[in-house]
């Protein structure tokens, strides 16, 4: 009998198989998982295993983010950081800091401020002015929706009370029409088309600096959400081609290629000539990317009716469609005709009923072709949308780090959305019982890339770090089991990595080891748990 390379003892194994989900012990061979099993697993340990003992640990299949951007994330961790805070004058202490250590730096750049620090989330330019006046400064917020710029920033880009806004975002504006400082959605660029270029070398700096840390949190595989030029930002595919053909890439990535939204069919030879170029061992680009409509908090989400205004009333602002919804089915018919999998944003209930009905069109003309569409963040979804997603074969890809009471969702959005519609969002529990499948994500670096605090929210509906007790819609709570699936099975699913996300012998040994058992833990506790140590195909890529 050939010996294992590496045995797993003294379980618990949670393997996410419905025929075995409980085991004590796992062996592997090389990159696949040989057996999973109890005592007798033990009879592969040789004179040259590695074994690990799980005795207060939990062995589970590696997690899996199903929307994601790694190489932003992992660039932006270079520049300068608002996370983490809230406070205004903590962000203008860092940014000051930021550009005094970099006075060779012609632009200071950065993200991560929250819109509940501003009045109505609109920092403005006066306030960078005072700590930086020389340099323009242009900061994505923590959604990466909108940015913030000084006055200098603005200048340079020739934004003026003039300056009409873009058909897909909006420049704010000081009562006399005076650019603020604040600009939403497709604005950024009027101004992000100005910042140097990251290089190359640097994208492929921000990559391996990004799978490092979500090796460190279990990650072994995810689905890159935007491989193309958007918003300023250079196409971060070159980092992910480079590092697959010299084997820096240890991770399994799916690249999801953006679909320009000012453009039409045209462009899906591109698309098809890109798939082919780009894919290369672990990096595969078998998806687009087709962002519908904006976020709820700048009002750009887009709704089956208005928003309300600060008193209550109904404005004229149903938020907007991107993609027009009819050109959007023909789009998806002839994209799911060619086996690519379409990976939509879509936020509010109107954007994901024209997503669905999109969807629904590429089924009727193609038949069911298993290409795995799937509908990120699903902030607000109609109840009538609900049992489409199982009907429809339609994936639910989820970001449950959002579904909590935390001020951007008490004061900038419920208020705007009035009681109904704010009773149908992140509705993790109805898509569940309408026999929804669910995949898990972060949308790192909008939100923390840890699945455990995903996991975490998923289960409670209350952010780890609350100090109160409201939970948020709890009868759309999940149970832990589902949630690990979602950011295990569910994932894999999504990404089209088969081999993975379940242990069964013969699959792929992509794994983590937690430093507990969080199915016995309290589930308000499922936050504190650590990842110990992570594997892709048995090698070892992260352990403390």
């Amino acid at each position: 009998m050939t010996t294992a390379d590496l045995v797993f003892t003294r379980g618990p194994v949670l393997t996410m198989d419905a025929a075995r989900t409980r085991a004590t012990s796992l062996a592997v061979v090389g990159e696949r998982i040989a057996a999973v099993g109890h005592d007798e697993v033990r009879a592969l340990v040789g004179p040259d295993t590695e074994v690990v003992d799980l005795t207060g640990k939990l062995l589970l299949p590696g997690f899996q983010d199903a929307h994601i951007h790694a190489v932003y994330g992992g660039t932006e961790l270079a520049e300068c950081d608002l996370t983490g805070t809230v406070g205004v004058a903590e962000y203008l202490a860092r940014i000051r800091s930021y550009a005094d250590a970099r006075p060779d730096h012609v632009w200071i750049t950065g993200s991560g401020w929250s819109m509940e620090s501003f009045d109505g989330g609109l920092p403005t330019r006066q306030l960078l002015d005072s700590v930086v006046p020389d340099r323009p400064v242009l900061l994505s917020n923590r959604d990466h929706h909108g940015a913030w710029a000084n006055t200098r920033a603005l200048e340079l880009a020739g934004i003026t009370a003039a300056t009409p806004d873009p058909a897909d975002g909006r420049i704010e504006r000081e009562p006399d029409g005076t650019p603020s400082g604040m600009l939403q959605e497709g604005a950024t660029a009027l101004v992000a088309r100005l910042v140097p270029a990251s290089t190359p070398a640097d994208r492929l700096a921000g990559l391996l600096r990004a799978q490092e840390l979500l090796h460190s949190l279990g990650i072994t595989g995810w689905q890159d959400a935007l491989l193309g030029v958007f918003g300023g930002k250079p196409d971060p595919s070159d980092a992910y081609v480079s590092a697959a053909r010299d084997g820096s890439l240890t991770a399994r990535v799916t690249g999801a290629l953006w679909w320009d939204r000012e453009r039409g069919a045209e462009q899906i030879g591109e698309l098809v000539a890109l798939r082919e170029k780009l894919s290369h061992g672990r990096f595969r680009t078998g998806s687009v990317k087709i962002m519908q409509d904006g976020i709820a908090e700048n009002f750009t989400a887009a709704m089956t009716a208005p928003y309300l205004d600060g008193c209550g009333c109904a404005t004229t602002n149903s938020g907007l469609s991107f993609v027009d919804p009819e050109a959007l089915r023909g789009y998806v018919t002839r994209l799911d005709a060619l086996d690519f999998q379409v990976h939509f944003h879509a936020l509010g209930d109107r954007a994901v009923r024209e997503a669905l009905d999109a969807v629904e069109a590429a089924v009727a003309a193609n038949g069911h072709r298993g290409n795995r569409h799937h509908l990120a963040h699903l902030q607000v979804v109609h109840p009538d949308d609900l049992p489409r997603f199982a009907r429809l074969g339609a994936i639910a890809n989820i970001q449950p780090l959002w579904a909590a009471h935390e001020p951007q969702m008490d004061e900038l959005t419920v208020p705007f959305l009035g009681p109904e519609r704010a009773a149908w969002q992140y509705p993790f529990g109805d898509l569940l019982r309408a026999g929804a499948t669910l995949a898990a994500g972060s949308d790192w670096p909008v939100s923390s890339p840890d699945p455990l605090e995903g996991i975490h929210v998923a289960v409670n509906r209350k952010d780890p770090e609350a100090t109160d007790d409201r939970v948020f819609l709890p009868e759309q709570r999940l149970d832990l089991t589902t949630a690990l699936a979602a950011y295990t099975a569910g994932s894999a699913h999504v990404n089209g990595l088969d081999d993975t996300g379940i242990l069964r012998p013969g699959r792929l040994a992509d794994l983590v080891v937690l430093d507990r058992d969080i199915l016995t833990s309290p589930p308000e506790e499922i936050a504190e748990a650590r990842v110990e140590r992570t594997y892709v195909g048995g090698r070892l890529v992260h352990s403390v």
